[in-house]
């Protein structure tokens, strides 16, 4: 009985062995254990080293390497303060009266006389007020060549002077050729109106006279 499976047994396993031979199936098993790439084509480059920041060190000439960094402070220039006024008069916008074209001109008109009459000693100009300059923006335009060739290239404080000698500063800005801040309190201190006509007589660098030709009145100073 032993003889018999032991032949039996030896039988089987040779048919196995022809088997597995016949399906390549020992070849197969040894593949599985080797690696499907090969290493050399897989390396891993080292990331280069950065580059130093020039920009993080500043170059600075030999002339002056051995000098202490200077140190850079932010200046502030001073920005010039009008004064503010306080009036007694309250205008009501709302109700905005508008000068006629010839209520207008008859006013403009007298202003040209009078700056004639003033002769060519010192620079003038004439200016009919609009509703502009004399409320709501309150933002007065000059002549651009009165101002190229009269006023300071940059912005001052230019001194409005009316009939009793009293002094309004306003800021006059080079680069808009106009009359800013301060502006208003001269416009609402002498009730100026839409159709007034304004003659301004540079008598300093910075100091305007100004003579008011109301629209509806006689020629006065302002």
């Amino acid at each position: 009985m032993v003889g018999a499976y032991e032949e039996s047994r030896q039988k089987r396993l040779e048919e196995n062995k022809k088997r597995m031979e016949a399906l390549n199936l020992h070849q197969l098993s040894q593949s599985l254990h080797k690696p499907h790439f090969s290493p050399a084509k897989f390396r891993i480059t080292p990331k280069p080293k950065p580059k130093p920041n020039h920009f993080l060190v500043p170059r600075r000439s030999t002339r002056v390497a051995n000098l202490p960094t200077p140190l850079y402070k932010e200046v502030v220039v001073d920005r010039v303060t009008i004064p503010r006024r306080s009036y007694n008069r309250h205008r009501d916008y709302s109700k905005r009266v508008y000068a006629s074209d010839e209520a207008r001109e008859e006013a403009l008109e007298k202003a040209n006389k009078l700056e004639s009459d003033l002769g060519t000693h010192s620079p003038t100009f004439v200016k009919t007020m609009l509703q502009s300059h004399v409320s709501g923006g309150f933002w007065l335009g000059l002549p651009v060549h009165f101002c190229k060739g009269n006023l300071p290239k940059g912005d001052e404080v230019m001194n409005l002077i009316d009939e009793d000698g009293n002094e309004y500063p306003t800021i006059y800005l080079a680069r808009k050729t106009g009359l800013s801040g301060g502006w208003k309190g001269f416009a609402v201190a002498h009730d100026l109106a839409d159709g007034d006509a304004l003659v301004f007589q540079l008598i300093k660098r910075t100091a305007f006279k100004v003579y008011i030709i109301r629209v509806n009145g006689p020629a006065e100073e302002g």
